[in-house]
């Protein structure tokens, strides 16, 4: 059975983005870049071993790998040459039959673009995506380039194992390739080019970045979620509301401050992603949290939220009772509510209502809440 390991090299610093740390580490949609590359390179459920190369001093690697199986770390080199023979080095104690090499930078190869090069291989011994050049072509003086000629390439590049590492251990110090397949080309193997992919570009500069966000976000999709809680009231000073706390001649009954407006949003947020109810999180049963501010249960669905790589995108509230009157703390709320989801004022609605003496609620017997909270998540 073919033996298919995969090198990701990431040890570049991006200098040309303009970030002020290694481009595969900036985020997109809540995820780092290189995270969209890994999963994307696993799609096809063919590779036995992942590689990635990263420089000596990457603080960001272990954090990320600790989410996936069967991936190593090497140390790279000082070039990208130097990078892929350090991972190539690496599988030797035992090699595959297959080894694709492949930039961290391209997050959005697709499964048949592997599996195109992959199958190539079976007859060749080193395949590269390649795209024709469809602009015209002319040298600083004007003069015409026949781009038939021309092809751009992109990796992933499928390599014979032993071929390549051959090749690259045969490579004079003098030449700085500028990639694996040419690397091949100099030891005068045979090379053969699979179709390559508009979308699997490689992020360089700030613009590609932004079209990185953009590709990314054409895939999100909005949720929304519904939360509901009541708290039945009591003779004390004050209640909390969204953080707020409203003077008066009552309180609301709960384990935790009885916030039953932070409640609602949180159960709302956690529907969004499926997450339970907030009583799965924060039983009442457990002394720990006696009196607690509701504001953890909500900043806890937020956070929850941020690691699936959503964003909140507008909350509604309407808290129903008779008393206290919400309208002279309404503004009050929704900037609590603002500061404690990082989401503009203008995305987060807070209404009151009453149900006309009828029911609980109008017999002032206890305060409910129901929220709606609409989420923009990844697929």
């Amino acid at each position: 059975m073919t033996r298919i390991a995969q090198i990701i090299v990431a040890a570049g610093k991006g200098a040309r983005l303009g970030s002020t740390i290694p481009k595969q580490y900036l985020k997109l949609a809540g995820k780092r870049l290189i995270e969209h590359t890994i999963s994307s390179m696993n799609s096809t459920n063919l590779i036995d071993e992942t590689i990635i190369v990263v420089a000596k001093e990457d603080k960001f690697i272990s954090d990320i790998i600790s989410h996936y199986k069967d991936i190593r770390i090497v140390i790279g080199g000082d070039t990208r040459a130097k990078s892929s023979l350090e991972g190539l080095l690496s599988l030797s104690k035992n090699p595959p039959d297959i080894v694709l090499i492949h930039d961290a930078a391209r997050p959005f190869v697709t499964k048949s673009t592997l599996v195109d090069v992959i199958s190539n291989l079976k007859e060749n011994t080193a395949v590269a995506p390649a795209l024709p050049v469809v602009d015209s072509l002319k040298t600083i003086d004007g003069v015409k380039i026949d781009r038939k000629s021309f092809f751009r390439i992109q990796t992933p590049q499928g390599f014979n194992y032993n071929e390549i590492i051959e090749a690259y251990n045969n490579l004079s110090e003098n030449i700085t390739p500028d990639d694996d397949i040419e690397v091949a080309k100099l030891s005068g193997i045979n090379i053969c080019y699979s179709e390559g992919d508009p979308n699997n570009f490689k992020v360089t500069y700030p613009k590609d970045f932004e079209r990185a966000k953009n590709m990314i976000s054409l895939n999100d999709y909005i949720a929304t979620g519904n939360g509901f809680d009541v708290h039945r009231l009591t003779t004390g000073d004050k209640v909390w509301l969204c953080g707020v706390p409203i003077k008066c001649e009552f309180s609301l009954i709960g384990h935790s401050d009885a916030d039953v407006a932070l409640h609602a949003l949180t159960d709302a947020i956690l529907g969004t992603i499926a997450l339970g109810d907030i009583g799965d999180h924060f039983p009442p049963s457990d002394p720990k949290w006696l009196n607690a501010s509701s504001k953890e249960f909500l900043l806890f669905a937020v956070s929850e939220l941020e690691k699936r790589g959503g964003t909140l995108q507008h909350l509604d509230l309407t808290i129903i009772c008779e008393n206290p009157k919400i309208k002279p703390y309404r503004q009050s709320m929704r900037e609590k509510l603002s500061e404690l989801c990082k989401l503009p004022i203008k995305k987060i609605s807070v209404k009151a209502t009453t149900t006309e003496k009828l029911g609980f609620t109008g017999r002032s017997e206890g305060i409910a809440a129901q929220a709606t909270a609409t989420v923009k998540l990844p697929e």
